[in-house]
């Protein structure tokens, strides 16, 4: 089992920034990759970044320029930079990522989500 645990969201005004953090603890032998995605009311799942094992990254085209995800491999650890933020963004966001371990290869594992609130 995986456990992914986020933490940094709150609350923020618009045009300001935070950073969450997702820390991938338990038994697994590699990282494949992690990622943060969100949902807001009434909406459904997005995903908003994502970087894999060589380190390529993906945005949504609506955080392009203003959110930067990154990782600490010998943290196993990966962060969500959001600057210039905007009441749009406000939404649960979710740490996921996609690990090999004991039970099998390509194991995807979700953690319970960080509120971020962005007030206008």
């Amino acid at each position: 089992q995986v456990q992914l645990v986020e933490s940094g969201g709150g609350l923020v005004q618009a045009g300001g920034s935070l950073r969450l953090s997702c820390a991938a603890s338990g038994s697994f032998f590699s990282i494949n990759a992690m990622g943060w995605s969100r949902q807001a009311p009434g909406k459904q799942r997005e995903l908003v970044a994502v970087v894999n094992f060589r380190g390529s990254t993906n945005y949504a085209d609506s955080v392009k320029g203003r959110f930067t995800i990154s990782r600490d491999n010998a943290k196993r650890t990966v962060y969500l930079q959001m600057n210039s933020l905007k009441p749009e963004d406000t939404a649960v966001y979710y740490c996921n990522g996609n690990f090999d371990g004991p039970t099998g290869p390509g194991m995807d594992y979700w953690g319970k989500g960080t509120l971020v609130t962005v007030s206008s």
